[in-house]
């Protein structure tokens, strides 16, 4: 055998090390998460591409329990904020505190200061303390006084919104809006998957989640998932689906009265490395136009906007994706 035979070989068994990794923390979570699928793989992915995750559902479906169950298999800290109208900036990210008897101001840290962090409700929150929360996602820095503070790595901020009460909440500006890596939808489960979710409830307590990934393993992840390779004529038709949201018209002409505006930039981006993840989740180190539409709609729900036509109708944003994308010739 070769020394190259034996690199690959031993690249091979690494690999397949992590790839069973990321199965086995899927698992750990489904001990706990019932019938949330969809919503455990989008936060691994999350995870692993180092984005910012926005869920949308109406209370009681297991998003604050899905994102600390998470937190547990990582063994990372977890940190959750309730967004209220008079919530402030300094309620999240720490304040000067002045100690009497050192004659100086000590910083106190706030709850942004974590690995995981629960924005739960964030679309109550006043547009200062937004702002805030902006920096610490796009940067992760945050700034308090007149230094800034680097946060822990990895971050990830889970942002939670009520799709049914609008009564006190901002609507989230869209640069922050963008700044989610995904935004993902969470809806009832089925029948006989909730019956299992209220039998497991009724017991004296939740099963035990045990810490199945390292923080050096996810950082491994991480790099190799930015291995895997994306073919050309991929890559063209990521850039396909993308220039359909703004330009709908080229692919479905009915389309062009319902958008206002197409995806940025950073949704390109974030739907070439997304797909790259579903690829080694799948165990391939390679991505397929498969692995695009996957993920495309959790990706590029929350970067086009409608129009008052297209809310007049009743048509969202899952729809107007599905009918592009499915008149876009796959390679």
């Amino acid at each position: 055998m070769t020394l190259n035979q034996v690199t690959n070989s031993n690249q091979d068994s690494v690999l397949q090390d992590l790839f069973e990794k990321v199965h086995r923390l899927e698992r750990e979570v489904s001990k706990v998460i019932k019938g949330q699928d969809h919503l455990i793989s989008r936060l691994i992915i999350s995870l692993f591409c180092q984005g910012h995750v926005l869920i949308e559902g109406v209370p009681g479906l297991a998003k604050t329990l899905a994102v600390r169950t998470l937190a547990q298999a990582t063994g990372l800290k977890f940190s959750r904020i309730q967004f209220t109208p008079d919530l402030l900036p300094a309620d999240i990210t720490g304040t000067l505190i002045y100690n009497q008897h050192t004659g100086k101001f000590d910083v106190r840290f706030g709850p942004i200061f974590a690995n995981f962090i629960l924005a739960d409700e964030i679309n109550r929150a006043p547009p200062k303390v937004q702002s805030a929360l902006l920096e610490a996602m796009q940067e992760k820095q945050v700034t308090i006084g007149d230094n800034t503070y680097k946060l822990a790595e990895p971050f990830m901020v889970m942002a939670t919104q009520n799709p049914l009460e609008q009564e006190g909440t901002y609507p989230l500006p869209e640069a922050q809006v963008d700044r989610f890596f995904m935004k993902v939808i969470v809806d009832y489960p089925p029948r006989e998957v909730e019956r299992e979710v209220l039998r497991m409830n009724l017991q004296e307590s939740l099963p035990e989640i045990e810490q199945v990934v390292s923080e050096g393993e996810i950082i491994s992840i991480r790099k190799s998932i930015l291995g895997i390779y994306l073919d050309r004529k991929v890559e063209d038709y990521i850039l396909d689906i993308i220039e359909a949201t703004r330009q709908p018209e080229k692919v479905y002409p009915p389309a062009k009265k319902w958008i206002i505006y197409g995806s940025s930039p950073r949704g390109t981006i974030n739907l070439a490395i997304s797909a790259r993840a579903m690829a080694f989740i799948k165990g391939r180190d390679f991505v397929v136009p498969e692995d695009v539409r996957d993920v495309a709609l959790d990706v590029l729900r929350h970067r086009i906007g409608l129009s008052y036509e297209a809310e007049a109708e009743g048509i969202t944003p899952d729809h107007v994706l599905s009918e592009l994308i499915h008149r876009i010739e796959v390679p």
